[in-house]
């Protein structure tokens, strides 16, 4: 995962896929599902892809099936059985209904973070600073006087990152490769979390959206999301 990532938008899909004479016929069924030639190849890996991407959006319940395909095939000999007019009203209000269905979970989602946080906050040892991130304190540099960074430096650390469900988006632990990074390169929660360590110490941080990737989704993190970091600080480079 790339720390270093800040940035939102909806992808919004509108299967509107051109296949210069690539005809999918409807009948097509696994049961004939030979693919010997290189335009079935191709065919089929197109299917493919806008049946993952479909299903990765979460769509496959707001379509029918039979129709997508019919609209593939039309789509490729220009005979619809819908006005243009017709196919951008219906792509329209599909978007909408898609964009109240985000909307409504990122809601969701910021309420929940914001009970996960408030709940955290009343932990033994968690300490909440100005800015609303909270760290506690998992071990002690044994050296008194190792350095702490400043948002200038470049560190190196050894990082697990959880969402507040418990599930791992990014662990340089488990990769068993720690990372190097300038500071002021990061979400600004690490930039503020680490400053508040010195070197050998090991912290957990409590990332509040707003010091994370806010209402962004980025690669497996949802909008919204809480990040659990428990970050040991190996030095300063």
């Amino acid at each position: 995962m790339n720390l270093f990532i800040k940035k939102k938008k909806l992808r919004l899909i509108a299967a509107s896929c051109v296949f210069m004479g690539c005809v999918i016929p409807v009948a097509f069924s696994q049961e004939q599902a030979i693919i010997d030639t290189p335009a079935q190849k191709i065919g089929y890996s197109i299917g493919v892809n806008i049946g993952i991407n479909l299903a990765q959006q979460g769509l496959l319940d707001s379509l029918d099936m039979d129709a997508l395909l019919a609209g593939l095939r039309d789509g490729t000999t220009g005979e619809l059985l819908m006005t243009e007019d017709e196919i951008m009203m219906a792509l329209q209000e599909f978007g909408e209904a898609q964009q109240a269905k985000i909307e409504a979970a990122e809601a969701a989602a910021a309420e929940a973070g914001q009970a996960f946080l408030s709940a955290n906050s009343v932990n033994s040892g968690v300490v909440t600073t100005a800015s609303g991130l909270q760290y506690e304190v998992i071990s002690r540099s044994e050296d008194n006087d190792s350095l702490m960074p400043t948002e200038s430096d470049t560190v190196r650390v050894h990082y697990h990152g959880t969402l507040a469900d418990g599930t791992v988006f990014d662990s340089s632990v488990e990769r068993g490769e720690p990372i190097s990074f300038p500071l002021n390169g990061v979400i600004s929660g690490w930039t503020e979390g680490l400053q508040l360590m010195h070197v050998g110490d090991k912290f957990r941080f409590t990332i509040p959206p707003e010091l994370g990737y806010g209402s962004a989704a980025v690669g497996p993190i949802p909008p919204n999301s809480v990040l659990i970091f428990e970050v040991e600080l190996l030095g300063i480079e």
